[in-house]
């Protein structure tokens, strides 16, 4: 079981933003902008373009419903989204709340937040995806 998979499973504690029975998504601990969520399938595939078609599709529609949920608790101008995925063998996506271009950037330096910051975090996500 990968990294990602053990999260997901809750053998790995995470910063929950959103879960399915297929998706499950989650703070990354290494954020370029506060609200920087990676979305991804519980099945483990390594390569997002693997993916069948339809889970594919299913998991931007739930990607989607999650950048909905960061827009509102991390009022920006759009919610953009990477699909980079060297560093863990596990297919995900990265959200990220944008005011510019440049927010995007995975060379910017990382936010060093605390644990009491990730949880309130992941909290309004949560609130704000209900």
């Amino acid at each position: 079981m990968d990294i990602f998979s053990k999260i997901a499973a809750g053998e790995i504690p995470s910063y929950k933003c959103a879960e399915s029975d297929k998706f499950y998504a989650f703070l990354d601990i290494n954020p370029i902008q506060k609200g920087h969520t990676l979305v991804i399938p519980r099945r483990e595939v390594d390569y997002l373009f693997d993916m069948e078609d339809d889970e594919l599709g299913e998991m931007i529609v739930f990607a989607k419903k999650v950048a909905v949920a960061i827009k509102k608790a991390f009022p920006c101008r759009k919610v953009g989204m990477a699909v980079l995925g060297l560093e863990v063998a596990h297919a995900h996506i990265h959200l990220v709340p944008m005011q510019s271009e440049s927010d995007l950037s995975f060379s910017n330096p990382k936010l060093k937040l605390s644990d009491e910051e990730f949880k309130e975090i992941a909290e309004k996500i949560r609130q704000c995806g209900n």
